[in-house]
């Protein structure tokens, strides 16, 4: 009996040891994580409750050159409230208030808001939802109602910013101007004057702003600490001009559709500076309509057929082994190079014809004998010609995704003996658009070839950070002589060649028609559903040129029309036509003397008025909805706008020269 006692006792002993030990250990424990690991706990538990947050700085807007905004940061606006952070008494006296307003302005009866705010606060909702996405005119208007207007500490109001890019001008050039692309990995991209100049200028820096988790991975701002204040991004100010980019836009929407064509593009470019006035790209959609899908002018390389041939004949020209009256034979339309059959357009051929005249009527035959006669034993000749001109090279624009153009040499995969005579007329080299316009720029331009420009500079406010100049790639491309020769090719082209169905008599234009064939390769030569691409390329006026300009048209409707001369040559004419009619002559009359006292008086009587009711509203239709909303609120009297839709504005809701009064809210329509 004594014996068992004893075990008992020292297995109680035991025990009570042990847990001596443990509770030791405990206590060891909580004094090393007190005083030794305590700051590194304290870290850890902060870090998984309050964190900071970055802030998204709003981009930098972009304008066309004449000041329009083609792309802007728009701020939406969320709006919560912490439920339980305004004392019971403070929350019961506004309640009521909060509630009226919220119907109000929301629409729904007050009984609901007063029910759903009591719910809220009963089960402790700190970061209950009000208002999602919201305008700055409506966050302004939400702040100032009853409880939201004591602030974050003693109403609970929590405000989260967001920015949206819009495009006031709608998809006019959107693609151009830039956007952000998510690709099928869910990668973001910016594409366009946005991608190209986002990192460095457009996006700013981000803010910080210290969040506490309230549950259910929900994060709360923490309004009493301070907060790093983003930085927003520079203005970028393009070379677009709005007025001739619609044009551009609209005049080869109307081609597109009218020939059922894939996709296709149009640049216009200043003669001068190199700066591109338009850019339009679009393609056809699965439900028949035309959007911006790729930069097809910038990036996409392609056979450039007959717009070629002046480059090829030039630098016979240049080489001086033709003139323009050498006479060369084009057969009856067709000819064998080297066991390929080379034909012209035109069934039965043109005989023997001067080497301009071949160049006029797009000769295929014309071109391919030039060059093979004068450069098959030594290619390196010709293609180093090429080369000076820079056309193997990429123009190095500031637009990402440029297209390589390609032009084989002797050893590449794609060289023959048939190389040379298919690279006369357009065929097995690549281009861009782009790169074929700076070239006929080249031509316009007395010889000088221009980088073509996208960005005039880069401003903070009204201070310039960097400004952008003509940038020249080679000083000069040929003679004078030469360059006299091919520009007086280039106005016969149109007044008797490819391209005489584009002859005006009220303006003038020089140009080069292209049509190539995309499936050649692929087909039979009877088969009917050729694929072609058809372009145009030039400048107007023909003299004292001021404008280049390229139209390129891929795979149109065979049964409407596929010649560069029918499907982009209107584009081309409609353009300059436009340009020529909406763009006034200011400076070819010189001290016009005018005296009619009727008139005088008309205008007086005017201008006293005008004066004397600087209230008047005036009509903003046909204006870009951002630079109307900017006229409307810079009126002496303080009005509200509100707009519907983006673009232009095609309508107001009061009459032009109608007195406003204050406070009164002008409805703009836009499209």
């Amino acid at each position: 009996m004594a014996t068992t006692e004893t075990n008992i006792l020292n297995r109680l002993y035991f025990v009570a040891g042990c847990m001596f030990v443990f509770v030791l250990a405990v206590v060891f424990k909580l004094c090393s994580i007190q005083f030794v690991q305590g700051d590194q706990y304290r870290e850890l538990a902060e870090k998984r409750t309050v964190r900071d947050f970055d802030i998204e700085p709003n981009r930098g807007n972009v304008y066309s050159a004449d000041g329009s905004l083609l792309a802007t940061s728009i701020p939406k606006y969320d709006i919560r409230i912490d439920a339980i952070q305004a004392k019971k008494a403070t929350f019961e006296k506004h309640l009521d208030a909060l509630a009226d307003s919220l119907s109000l302005y929301k629409g729904k009866p007050k009984s609901y808001y007063k029910n759903i705010l009591r719910k809220a606060r009963k089960n402790r909702n700190r970061y209950f939802l009000l208002a999602r996405n919201i305008s700055y005119s409506d966050y302004l208007r939400m702040r100032s109602f009853p409880l939201l207007n004591l602030g974050a500490i003693k109403g609970g109001l929590i405000v989260e910013q967001t920015t949206r890019r819009e495009h006031p001008m709608g998809e006019i050039a959107a693609r151009s101007i830039g956007y952000e692309r998510i690709d099928e990995n869910n990668y973001a991209t910016r594409v366009g004057i946005d991608g190209a100049f986002g990192e460095k200028y457009l996006q700013g820096k981000k803010g910080k702003r210290l969040k506490q988790k309230i549950g259910n991975g929900q994060w709360k701002p923490i309004a009493d600490f301070d907060q790093v204040e983003p930085q927003d991004g520079y203005d970028v100010y393009t070379t677009i001009d709005v007025n001739v980019q619609d044009i551009a836009h609209h005049s080869l929407l109307g081609q597109l559709e009218k020939y059922e064509a894939e996709h296709g593009c149009v640049v216009v470019m200043d003669v001068r500076t190199g700066e591109i006035r338009a850019i339009s790209n679009l393609a056809r959609t699965s439900k028949e309509t035309y959007y911006e899908k790729l930069n097809y002018a910038v990036g996409e390389s392609h056979e450039p057929g007959s717009t070629f041939k002046v480059m090829a004949i030039m630098a016979a020209l240049e080489d001086k082994v033709i003139d323009t009256s050498t006479v060369v034979d084009t057969k009856k339309g067709t000819k064998y190079f080297y066991g390929r059959t080379i034909s012209d357009s035109h069934r039965g051929g043109y005989g023997k014809i001067s080497a301009a005249r071949a160049l006029e009527v797009s000769s295929n035959i014309g071109l391919a004998t030039i060059v093979d006669d004068h450069y098959s034993k030594k290619p390196e000749k010709f293609l180093d010609r090429l080369s000076k001109w820079r056309l193997d090279q990429p123009l190095g624009v500031s637009i990402i995704g440029e297209g390589k153009p390609d032009i084989p040499r002797p050893g590449a995969v794609n060289w023959s003996r048939n190389a040379l005579p298919s690279m006369a007329y357009g065929y097995n080299l690549t281009m861009t658009p782009l790169q074929t316009l700076a070239f006929y720029n080249a031509i316009a331009n007395d010889g000088e070839l221009i980088k073509p420009r996208f960005i005039r500079s880069v401003k903070s406010f009204d201070k310039d950070i960097e400004v952008f100049e003509k940038e020249v790639l080679v000083d000069k491309i040929c003679s004078d002589e030469t360059l006299g020769e091919v520009k007086d090719m280039l106005k016969n082209i149109v007044i008797r060649g490819t391209g005489q169905r584009m002859y005006s008599e009220t303006f003038s234009m020089a140009g080069k028609t292209g049509t190539a064939r995309t499936d050649y390769a692929n087909y039979e030569e009877w088969k009917e559903d050729k694929k072609y691409i058809s372009s145009f390329a030039g400048y107007f006026p023909a003299d004292n040129p001021k404008y280049s300009c390229i139209v390129v048209i891929h795979k149109p409707s065979t049964k409407v029309g596929y010649y560069g001369a029918d499907v982009s040559g209107p584009v081309f004419k409609r353009i300059a036509q436009k340009i020529y009619t909406d763009t006034p002559v200011i400076d070819e009359v010189e001290g016009l003397v005018f005296d009619n006292n009727n008139v005088d008086a008309d205008y007086d009587a005017y201008f006293d008025y005008a004066n004397k009711y600087k209230e008047l509203m005036p009509s903003v239709v046909g204006m870009p909805a951002m630079d109307a909303i900017a006229l409307l609120e810079n009126l002496q009297v303080d009005v509200r706008v509100k707009l519907k839709g983006s673009g232009t504005v095609k309508s107001q809701s009061i009459s032009k020269h109608q007195k406003l009064k204050a406070n009164q809210t002008i409805v703009l329509e836009a499209s």
